[in-house]
C-alpha cells in the first residue's frame, strides 16, 4: 500500500508529466514555483544496482534520478545536479536510471543508444553520452547514432543492440521500478531514498543534501563502514511493491580497444592543406561544414599546426546525408579553394564554421562575394555540381576505411575518431613523429615519406579487438537468401549475378549508396541483375510505412514505378509521414492517390514486409544497412564503386565469365 501522504507532488511547472500530460515551454530555474520537498518519514528503499553512477560507491549522499533523455526539464536539471556534484565532491554520488516518456518519440531510443554505450565502454562513455545527448538541440535518430559513433561507440554493434532490442529489458525494469516508487514525471529524484519532484532550484537540493550529510557523519561516528552508508541510511525505507531487478548486466571492457592499424590513405595534393609544405606528419581529417563537432575541433587543430612545424592538416569532405546544407557547402569551399588556392580556402572554411546555421546557397554567396570570388564562376560550379564527383570519392574512400562520421581523422595513417582534446592529437602526433623520422633514418625523403609510411596500410577497417567483439566474417560464406517470385528487380531478369540490396528507406547511408548500384547497373549491363529487399530498422519510425507505399506502387504500375519511387523517397528522408508518401507518388504517373492512401491505411503489404526481414534475419541474423549480397555473398555498408565492381568481377569469374 502507498502512504496516505502523497510522496511526489508533481507540478506541471517542474516536471514533464505522464502520457496525457501537456508539457509547458521551458522556463530558466528561478521562475519555478516552489514546489515541496517530501520529508524524511517517505524515505524509500531505491536499489542501485547495475545503473550507470558516477561519484564515490561509499558516499554519504546517494541520489537517483528518473529522467528523459528529451525532456526539457530533465536537461535543466543537469546543471544542478553538476554544481552539487563539485560542491560535495568525494561525498555525493549520481545514479541514473531511465523513464522515457511516451510524448516524446526518441527518449526511448536514446537510453538504448547509452545503455550500449555503457556496455561497451562503462560508465565514462554512459555519461559523455548522456550529456551531449541533453546538449542536442534537436533529437532526431540519425543525429543520436551519428553522436555515438563520435565517441567512440561502434556502429554495427549498436544497429544490432538496437534491432534486437538488446536493452529494452533495462529500460523497462527502470520504468517498472519507477512506478512502484510512485514516479508519475520526469525529473524524479531519490536523496539516500528522499522523493524530490520536478527540477527544483539548487537551494531545495542543498538543504536535503546537507541533512543527509549530517545524518552519514552520525552514522559513521557509530561505527557503519562507509561502503554500508547507503544501506544503512535507506533501512528505514519504505521497500517498493513488488520492485523487480534491473536487468542490465555489468558493463564489458571498460573501452574499446584501441584501432593501432596504419590505413592507407591516399593524397592527391590537389586536396586544400595548410601547415608544412613537406611535412613528417600527415593529418587527414573527414569533415563535415554542418557538423558540430567539427567546429569544435577546428581550434585544437590549429593549435597542433602551431605547435608542431613539421605537420600538415589535408582538408577532405565527408559532408553527412542529414545534414541539409553540408554537400553544397563542401561544393561551394572546393570551388574557392579552386579560385583562391589554400589561403582562400581556409579563409572560406572559418566563415563556414562561425555560421553554422547560416550556409544556404544565398548565405554561401554572400560569404564567396566577401571574398572577393569571381561570382559567376562561382554560381556556375554550384548548378553544374562541378565539385560533386571529388567529394564522393572522398565519401568513398572515408566509407571504406571506416570512418561514417565526422570528424574522423588519420595521422600517418593511424585513425583518431573524434573531436578530441589537444592531448590525444599532441600524443598521435608523436608517435607518428617517431615513425616518420626512423622511416628518414632508412633514406626514405621528406618528399616520399608520406606515401612511404602508409604504402602497406589497411584499406578497410580492422576487426575488433574487444572481448566479445564481432569476429571477421570469412569473405568466401555464401548467404543462402532465397528471392521471393515477386521480387522487385533492376536489370536483365536473366543477368547471371544477382545483388540483393537489402535496405531502409529512411536510412541516409542507404540512399548514398544509390548512385553506385545505378552505375553497376550501367557498366555491367546485361550481366547484374539488383533485387530489392526491406529491411526497415526499428529506430526508423517512417521505414515501414515508406517499404509499404513503394509496394503498393509497384503493385500499380511495376519495377520501373517501384525504382522511380524509392528514388523520391531517398531524397526526401526527412519528410516521410503517411500524407507525404501519397503526395509523392503523385510523381509517378499513373498512380491511383485513392487506393495508394487505403493500401496504407489498411496495411495491406505489412506482411510481405515483415517476411522480408524475417527472411533476411533467419539466414544473416541481425544486419546494418544497407547490406548486400553479391551473388551470395556480403558486402556491408555503403562501399565505393570499386569494392562493388571487385564483387561483381569475383562472381562473373566464379560463373566462368572474363569480367
Amino acid at each position: 500500500m502507498r502512504p496516505s501522504r502523497l510522496a511526489f507532488l508533481l507540478l506541471a511547472v517542474t516536471a514533464c508529466g505522464g502520457a496525457t500530460a501537456s508539457t509547458p515551454a521551458p522556463a530558466s530555474p528561478s521562475a519555478f514555483a516552489p514546489a515541496p520537498v517530501a520529508s524524511a518519514e517517505e524515505r524509500v528503499r531505491v536499489p542501485v544496482d547495475y545503473a550507470p553512477a558516477r561519484g564515490a560507491r561509499d558516499a554519504a549522499v546517494t541520489i537517483v534520478v528518473f529522467s528523459d533523455l528529451e525532456c526539457p526539464f530533465c536537461r535543466m536539471a543537469v546543471p544542478t545536479l553538476e554544481r552539487l556534484e563539485e560542491e560535495y565532491a568525494g561525498r555525493l554520488r549520481v545514479v541514473f536510471r531511465h523513464y522515457p516518456l511516451p510524448m516524446h518519440p526518441h527518449a526511448r531510443m536514446a537510453a538504448a543508444v547509452t545503455l550500449e554505450g555503457y556496455r561497451q565502454g562503462g560508465a565514462r562513455l554512459f555519461w559523455q553520452l548522456h550529456d551531449r545527448l541533453f546538449a542536442m538541440e534537436s533529437m532526431e535518430p540519425e543525429s543520436i547514432l551519428h553522436l555515438a559513433e563520435q565517441l567512440g561507440v561502434d556502429r554495427e554493434q549498436l544497429t544490432d543492440a538496437l534491432a534486437d532490442g538488446t536493452h529494452d529489458p533495462a529500460i523497462d525494469a527502470d520504468m517498472a521500478l519507477a512506478r512502484t516508487l510512485g514516479v508519475e514525471g520526469t525529473p524524479s529524484f531519490f536523496v539516500n531514498g528522499i522523493p524530490i519532484a520536478g527540477a527544483l532550484p539548487y537551494e531545495a537540493f542543498d538543504e536535503v543534501v546537507r541533512a543527509e550529510l549530517a545524518r552519514a557523519d552520525e552514522a559513521l561516528a557509530r561505527g557503519v563502514a562507509p561502503a554500508d552508508l547507503y544501506t544503512a541510511l535507506t533501512w528505514s525505507g519504505r521497500i517498493p511493491e513488488a520492485a523487480p531487478p534491473a536487468r542490465l548486466a555489468p558493463p564489458s571492457a571498460p573501452s574499446p580497444a584501441r584501432d593501432t592499424a596504419v590505413y592507407r590513405v591516399p593524397v592527391t595534393g590537389d586536396e586544400p592543406m595548410r601547415g608544412a609544405a613537406e611535412a613528417r606528419v600527415t593529418i587527414v581529417g573527414f569533415s563535415d561544414f554542418q557538423c558540430p563537432f567539427c567546429q569544435r575541433v577546428e581550434p585544437t587543430l590549429s593549435r597542433v599546426v602551431e605547435d608542431h612545424p613539421d605537420v600538415r592538416v589535408v582538408w577532405m569532405n565527408n559532408p553527412l546525408p542529414f545534414h541539409q546544407n553540408a554537400q553544397v557547402a563542401a561544393e561551394a569551399a572546393l570551388e574557392v579553394h579552386r579560385q583562391q588556392g589554400d589561403l582562400g580556402f581556409w579563409r572560406f572554411h572559418g566563415m563556414l564554421f562561425e555560421n553554422q546555421r547560416a550556409l544556404s546557397r544565398p548565405d554561401l554567396e554572400g560569404y564567396a562575394s566577401a571574398l572577393g570570388v569571381d561570382m559567376d564562376a562561382f554560381r556556375a560550379a554550384l548548378d553544374s555540381h562541378r565539385h560533386a564527383a571529388t567529394i564522393e570519392a572522398q565519401q568513398n574512400l572515408a566509407g571504406s576505411l571506416g570512418a561514417r562520421g565526422t570528424p574522423s581523422f588519420f595521422i600517418n595513417g593511424r585513425r583518431l575518431i573524434g573531436a578530441q582534446p589537444y592531448e590525444a592529437f599532441d600524443a598521435a602526433v608523436e608517435e607518428a613523429r617517431a615513425d616518420a623520422r626512423a622511416a628518414e633514418a632508412r633514406g626514405v625523403s621528406r618528399r616520399d615519406l608520406y606515401d612511404a609510411l602508409i604504402a602497406d596500410g589497411r584499406t578497410s577497417p580492422q576487426p575488433s579487438a574487444e572481448p566479445g567483439g564481432r569476429p571477421e566474417e570469412d569473405p568466401n560464406r555464401v548467404y543462402e537468401l532465397a528471392i521471393p517470385a515477386d521480387a522487385a528487380r533492376q536489370g536483365d531478369r536473366d543477368a547471371p549475378i544477382v545483388i540483393q540490396e537489402i535496405s531502409d528507406l529512411q536510412c541516409p547511408f542507404c540512399s548514398r549508396v544509390q548512385p553506385t548500384i545505378d552505375r553497376l547497373l550501367r557498366e555491367f549491363e546485361g550481366r547484374v541483375q539488383v533485387v530489392w529487399r526491406d529491411y526497415p530498422l526499428p529506430f526508423h519510425q517512417n521505414a515501414p510505412l515508406a517499404a509499404e507505399a513503394a509496394r503498393e506502387v509497384r503493385r500499380q504500375r511495376g519495377d520501373e514505378a517501384f525504382f522511380r519511387y524509392i528514388g523520391i523517397l531517398f531524397e526526401n528522408q526527412r519528410e516521410l509521414e503517411q500524407a507525404k508518401l501519397v503526395e509523392y507518388a503523385g510523381q509517378i504517373r499513373g498512380v491511383n492517390a485513392r487506393r495508394l492512401r487505403t493500401a496504407l491505411e489498411q496495411r495491406t503489404h505489412r506482411a510481405a514486409v515483415e517476411a522480408d526481414i524475417e527472411a533476411v534475419r533467419t539466414a544473416m541474423g541481425s544486419i546494418g544497412t544497407p547490406t548486400f549480397l553479391v551473388d551470395g555473398r556480403k558486402v556491408s555498408g555503403a562501399q565505393p564503386y570499386d569494392r562493388f565492381r571487385e564483387a561483381v568481377e569475383e562472381a562473373l569469374r566464379r560463373h566462368g565469365q572474363n569480367p
